[in-house]
């Protein structure tokens, strides 16, 4: 088999936009005619210039390769440039396209991609999901009003969910970390309270925060969720410091979480050296690619820390977090989007889903998805906004903060 052909899908989400205003879907083809898929996680340059990323890191290192030497493809990217170092808009392309190659070999084995990987660990997965306004609940109000929290944690506790996420304390701002507001902490405890209160012990909370904090401001905050016994803490410093994470982890006695914004074993080995978390996340379109994610999860079990790939994106993505989460044993649960998003599993032909809490891995050969090009054609995003943004305004001292659970699209 060689890799001969490259599409590439960039497919902007209806309304309210879960999962991002857009998702970067890549289709490989080889010249033998089998094709496979993979998913880029939040490009930090726009979706055209990201498709000529794509394109070339597809061509430069790519094309014309047997898609079983992964670890020789994944060599090329890493070292391109001179540079052997992470880099977040390579590596990003590089997941993706890494993604479909294991997708081609499933299916020309004729057989799921975790049976390559290692084979099975995890016959049921244990899924989570962040809490999102029930229909009749205002909208724009949602994010600050802790009973209206509540209510949703009971729906998803109902629906199978034992773990459920929040992120009451925003702004992500591009100016870095800061003190949180006492308008953060106090609608934090808040939130905490409540939802603590209408789910007892049926649910763990999952505390989201996105690398906002400096680590004196993190330390404070995590003092005050303390009692509230989340079972993570995630990303309360910016990623581009790993020391601060093992400062904030030495001072806060709640497991601290983090990976969506990190790439490669390079960085999450660092994580893991200086006892900086104990729950990484990383997202495969951007951490390296599945195998590149699996040797980070064999580094994290030497260091007795769980695997919880995280997800702000599209099925694909999905896909290939699932079977990766299949073979780990040190795994310790998925993201979704809710019981697989609403948008989300048409687009791969409700093959994967969530159900009782819980995620089947696929037995259909490849990724054992059925993504629908047609559909994904149908909703092309032709703007020039990323994925996600942050802001540029500066924490509110005066007024307060919310944060929009990452709606993208009105």
């Amino acid at each position: 088999m060689k890799l001969a052909d490259l599409e590439v899908f960039v497919i902007g989400t209806p309304p309210p936009g879960w999962g991002g205003r857009y998702w970067i879907v890549v289709r490989l083809t080889t010249a033998c005619g089998i094709t496979g898929y993979g998913e880029v996680y939040a490009a930090s340059v726009g979706p055209q210039a990201m498709h000529a990323v794509i394109a070339d890191v597809f061509e430069r290192h790519m094309a014309g390769e047997n898609p079983e030497n992964v670890e020789r493809m994944f060599r090329r990217a890493y070292s391109a440039g001179f540079t052997q170092r992470p880099d977040l808009t390579v590596m990003g392309a590089f997941s993706g396209l890494e993604t479909a190659c294991w997708d081609i070999l499933g299916k020309a084995r004729e057989r799921p991609v975790w049976a390559l990987l290692g084979g099975m660990m995890n016959e049921r997965i244990r899924a989570y999901t962040y809490l999102y306004p029930l229909p009749g609940q205002d909208a724009k109000a949602f994010w600050t009003d802790p009973e209206a929290q509540a209510a949703s944690a009971l729906d998803a506790v109902a629906r199978g969910f034992t773990a459920i996420k929040l992120d009451p304390a925003g702004p992500y701002t591009f100016r870095g970390g800061h003190q949180p507001a006492l308008w953060d902490i106090d609608l934090s405890v808040r939130m905490l309270a409540a939802i603590r209160n209408a789910v007892g012990n049926r649910a763990d909370i999952l505390f989201g925060t996105h690398g906002q904090f400096t680590p004196g401001g993190a330390i404070r905050l995590g003092a005050a969720i303390e009692p509230y016994h989340p079972l993570w803490y995630e990303e309360p410093v910016p990623p581009d410091n790993l020391l601060d994470f093992a400062q904030v982890s030495r001072a806060v006695r709640v497991p601290l979480a983090t990976g969506e914004r990190m790439t490669t074993k390079a960085e999450f080995g660092t994580l893991l050296r200086t006892g900086g978390a104990s729950i990484l996340q990383p997202a495969t379109g951007r951490s390296g690619g599945l195998w590149e994610t699996k040797k980070i999860a064999a580094l994290a079990e030497a260091f007795g820390a769980q695997i919880a790939p995280h997800l702000y994106a599209g099925p694909v993505e999905w896909a290939g977090n699932i079977h990766l989460a299949a073979t780990l044993p040190n795994l310790l649960m998925v993201e979704s989007i809710q019981e697989g998003g609403e948008f989300h599993l048409p687009l791969i032909g409700h093959t994967i889903r969530v159900e009782d809490g819980f995620i089947r891995p696929p037995e259909a050969p490849g990724l054992g998805i059925a993504f629908d090009e047609d559909l994904a054609r149908a909703h092309p995003y032709d703007g020039t906004a990323l994925h996600l943004e942050m802001q540029e305004a500066p924490c509110d001292y005066a007024q307060g903060n919310a944060f929009a659970g990452g709606a993208a699209r009105d």
